[in-house]
C-alpha cells in the first residue's frame, strides 16, 4: 500500500485490557489504519474530540464513564454523531445490543470475535 500517513483513516480504539488493546492495535495497524488509543471512557471522549476518528471502536465495560454512555454523549453532538461506532463487547444479551444501536452504534461484536469480520465490518464502513 503507497499511501501517505495523511490518507490513513484514523480509528479509536477504546478498550481497558491492555493485551487486547494492543493485540486490535497491532491488527488494526498492519491493515493500514491509524490507531489513537483509550483506556477509559474520559479519555475516549477527550480522544473522540481532539481527534475527529473517521470511526470508533468502543468496548462498553470500561472506566469512569460506560461505552454507551460516550457513545449516546457522541451522537447527540452535532460535531461528531457523523462517526461510526462499532461496540466490541463481552455483554451478549439481545437488550445490550438494543440499547448500543439506540444508542446510536452502527455495528455490535461480542468479545471473543472473529477480527477478519470486524475488518470487513471497518472497511465497508469507510470505503
Amino acid at each position: 500500500m503507497n499511501s501517505s500517513v495523511a490518507d490513513k483513516r484514523k480509528i479509536l480504539l477504546v478498550e481497558d485490557e491492555e493485551e487486547m488493546l494492543e493485540l486490535f492495535s497491532l491488527r488494526l495497524e498492519r491493515n493500514g489504519y491509524d490507531i489513537i488509543k483509550a483506556k477509559d471512557g474520559q479519555e475516549a471522549l477527550e480522544k473522540a474530540c481532539k481527534e475527529n476518528p473517521d470511526l470508533i471502536l468502543l468496548d462498553i465495560m470500561i472506566p469512569k464513564i460506560n461505552g454507551l454512555e460516550v457513545c449516546h454523549m457522541l451522537k447527540v453532538n452535532d460535531k461528531y454523531k457523523h462517526i461510526p461506532v462499532i461496540i466490541l463487547s463481552a455483554l451478549m444479551q439481545e437488550r445490550d445490543k438494543e440499547k448500543a444501536r439506540e444508542y446510536g452504534a452502527v455495528a455490535y461484536f461480542v468479545k471473543p470475535f472473529n477480527l477478519s469480520f470486524l475488518l470487513r465490518k471497518i472497511a465497508s464502513l469507510l470505503g
